[in-house]
């Protein structure tokens, strides 16, 4: 991280217990240190092992990881530069609309058979990401799940989730793979409408479609990071959380800019 990066980050970190006087023994490490190791994995697409000498060792690095993904700790300091980023472009908090997709990706041998499924659409081995973004492409929700698992099937699931999580959320665009008793569900039992954007018969060749374009454009950066580019990890919470670190950096890079860009 840049002095910039540092400076916007440090005060969004969620304070370990030991400092608020719960008690646990004190990290031998200082934050920032552990936190450009762990963005350096996911940025390069290195193994744990293989970090460089110039970071912590990596076992302390693992284990700094897996203490944020199993106490949320991750999703928490995400979801603290979703709201600063947002308040800068002049927006409110709290989203009111969002977009959903999914992404299949393939997964490495490491992934068990339970956690992976093969999609017949895409033709891919591996596992599937089911993310809701909202207008400006931040990340609201997502579930990594196995391929062969539908999207409505998960839609459900993660809909539900992000409806508890932001109250505000009134309107929700879809592509066609999300018709069917979906659309009833969401307007009964979250108070959202589902909105379905879908390709017209008469388009020819490549096309943007309105608000899909938004998700799509959060996939294209997930690719670019090369720990995203195949499942590698043996837990789909890992998974998550490899995904939520990814977003980490496209956020701390946007607000340690001057002046905001227009989209």
């Amino acid at each position: 991280m840049t002095d910039a990066e540092w400076a916007v980050v440090r005060p969004l970190l969620p304070v370990p217990g030991w400092l608020r006087g719960r008690g646990g023994q004190p990290e031998a490490y200082c934050h920032r240190a552990i936190l450009d190791a762990i963005r350096y994995l996911v940025d390069n697409g290195i193994k744990w092992r293989a970090m460089p000498t110039d970071f912590p060792p990596w076992d302390q690095v693992y284990a700094f990881f897996r203490r944020w993904r199993d106490h949320l700790l991750v999703k928490e300091f995400h979801d603290r530069l979703r709201a600063r980023v947002r308040e800068k472009l002049g927006r409110g908090v709290e989203p009111t609309a969002g977009v959903i997709d999914s992404q299949s990706v393939k997964a490495d041998a490491v992934v068990v058979a339970d956690s992976r499924g093969f999609d017949g659409g895409k033709l891919i081995n591996g596992r599937k990401r089911h993310v809701v973004v909202d207008t400006l492409g931040l990340l609201l929700g997502v579930m990594v799940t196995a391929a062969d698992v539908g999207d409505r099937t998960a839609a459900h699931v993660l809909l539900r989730q992000v409806a508890d999580a932001h109250h505000r959320l009134e309107l929700v665009w879809a592509d066609g793979g999300y018709t069917g008793s979906l659309v009833a569900y969401c307007l009964t039992t979250l108070a959202l409408v589902l909105a379905l954007v879908k390709r017209s018969d008469d388009m020819c060749g490549f096309v943007v479609l309105p608000k899909r374009w938004i998700v799509e454009r959060l996939f294209a950066h997930l690719m670019r990071t090369r720990r995203l580019a195949r499942d590698y990890e043996r837990r789909t919470a890992s998974a998550e959380a490899m995904i939520y670190w990814s977003m980490i950096l496209l956020m701390t890079r946007r607000l340690a800019r001057p002046h905001p860009q227009r989209a």
